[in-house]
């Protein structure tokens, strides 16, 4: 089973695809629809069109927000309504994995690479869906 595990931003949301069999997870893009564009819709459709022309059939992960304490609190509502439009738009089924983390784990993947801030800035947000989704794999391996 292929997987799309997906890092929601204000600004930017970065996509990355997996495979549950090789557990082999690689960042896809980054797609700059701000997600208050008229309540997530044009970010819903332009995520449908993305899954449909680069991963084909998928089923979705979506980053959760949870607080260091594990509680869900305004923004885990925000990306839950989200995910519920996202699911209905693209007829695909989606999971929420905790997210706690995974931008700076992104982070600490880029230290030293001698990018640029602008290229490390770009590459981000992909990277942080990677993480999200290897977390994911993971823990459906494991059963954890």
């Amino acid at each position: 089973m292929r997987y799309v595990g997906i890092d929601l931003g204000d600004k930017r949301t970065g996509l990355a695809v997996g495979d549950a069999q090789t557990g082999l997870v690689t960042p896809l893009k980054t797609v700059d629809v701000p997600l208050a564009a008229r309540t997530g819709r044009d970010l819903a459709q332009a995520l449908t069109r993305a899954f449909d022309d680069q991963v084909g059939a998928a089923e979705l992960v979506l980053g959760l927000p949870l607080n260091m304490d594990g509680t869900e609190g305004p923004r885990a509502r925000v990306v839950r309504g989200f995910g519920t439009l996202l699911a209905a738009l693209s007829a695909r089924v989606l999971h929420y994995q905790d997210e706690r983390l995974t931008s700076a784990e992104a982070d600490w993947a880029m230290a030293g690479s001698g990018l640029t801030h602008a290229r490390k800035k770009a590459r981000r947000d992909g990277l942080a869906a990677a993480a999200v989704l290897g977390d994911f794999l993971r823990t459906r391996h494991t059963g954890q």
